[in-house]
C-alpha cells in the first residue's frame, strides 16, 4: 500500500484544523503572504487537493472550476492555484497524478465542452507540469499556439485586469502577494539544463518579487502526453460510466 493518499475536497467542507494546517504550510515555503490572503484565496476557489503521507498533510493544490463564453462558445477552465509540496516529498507523482485524474473527471462531465487548464506559475518546478502533462500549451519555448495565447490573455485580464501584462504574459503585481522562500527558490545546476526551466527562468525573470507566468494547455486527449492520458482517460471513463448507472 503506498505511503501517500489524496482527497478532494470542497472548500466548504474543510474545517479550522485542516485550514490552519494549509495556511501553515502555504507560508513555511512561500514569503510576501499572511494567514488572512491565504485564507482568502483559498475561500475564493471552489475545491482543494490535499496529500497525506501516513495522515500528515504534506502537499495541496486548489482549483476555481468555471465556464465562460469565448468567441462565441462556452468552454470550461479548471483555474489552480499554489501547487505546495513540502521538501522532503518531491519525489512523489500521487499529487500530480491525482490531479490529472479530476481533470479527466470534470472532462467526463460536460464532454462536449472545451476544458483548459489556467494557472499562473511563480516558480520554475510548478512550470515543468505543463510539459509532464501536454504536448502543446502557453508559453511553449518552441511551439507557438496563437489561440491559446488569446484565451491566456483574456482569461488573466478577467481576473488579474492592469496587473496582467499582456505584452510580458505575466501577472505583475506592484507588491508581492506571495513568491518562493530563498531556500527553495534557485534552480540547481542540473534543473538548469532542462529546457522548460531554462524557458521559465527567461520568461519571468523577477518571480523572486512576486511575478506570475500566466499559462494555459487544452485537456484533451489528444494534447496529452502517453502517461497523463492513461489516467486522463480512466477516470474519464469511470466517471462516465458511474454517471451512467
Amino acid at each position: 500500500m503506498s505511503e501517500y493518499n489524496t482527497v478532494i475536497k470542497n472548500i466548504s467542507e474543510l474545517d479550522d484544523g485542516l485550514r490552519q494546517q494549509v495556511v501553515d504550510l502555504y507560508l513555511s515555503y512561500y514569503a510576501g503572504s499572511s494567514p488572512s490572503r491565504v485564507i482568502s484565496d483559498l475561500d475564493s476557489k471552489t475545491e482543494i487537493l490535499l496529500l497525506f503521507c501516513h495522515g500528515e498533510l504534506v502537499g495541496f493544490t486548489s482549483l476555481y472550476i468555471y465556464s465562460r463564453n469565448w468567441k462565441g462558445k462556452t468552454v470550461r477552465i479548471v483555474y489552480s492555484g499554489d501547487t505546495i509540496v513540502e521538501r522532503q516529498h518531491w519525489g512523489q507523482q500521487a499529487l500530480a497524478f491525482a490531479m490529472i485524474a479530476r481533470m479527466g473527471e470534470l472532462k467526463s462531465e460536460q464532454f462536449d465542452l472545451p476544458l483548459y487548464w489556467f494557472v499562473i506559475i511563480k516558480g520554475h518546478r510548478t512550470f515543468k507540469y505543463l510539459p509532464t502533462f501536454g504536448k502543446s500549451f502557453h508559453p511553449h519555448w518552441s511551439k507557438s499556439r496563437p489561440d491559446l495565447k488569446s484565451l491566456a490573455d483574456t482569461l488573466a485580464q478577467d481576473k488579474f485586469g492592469d496587473d496582467y501584462n499582456p505584452q510580458t504574459g505575466l501577472v505583475e503585481f506592484p507588491i508581492s502577494q506571495g513568491h518562493l522562500r530563498d531556500s527553495i527558490a534557485y534552480p540547481t545546476e542540473e534543473e538548469m539544463t532542462k529546457e522548460s526551466v531554462k524557458y521559465f527562468m527567461s520568461k519571468n525573470p523577477k518571480y523572486l518579487h512576486g511575478h506570475e507566468l500566466v499559462c494555459i494547455c487544452e485537456l484533451e486527449e489528444e494534447n496529452l502526453k502517453p502517461l497523463a492520458k492513461r489516467i486522463f482517460m480512466k477516470a474519464y471513463d469511470d466517471k462516465f460510466l458511474a454517471t451512467a448507472v
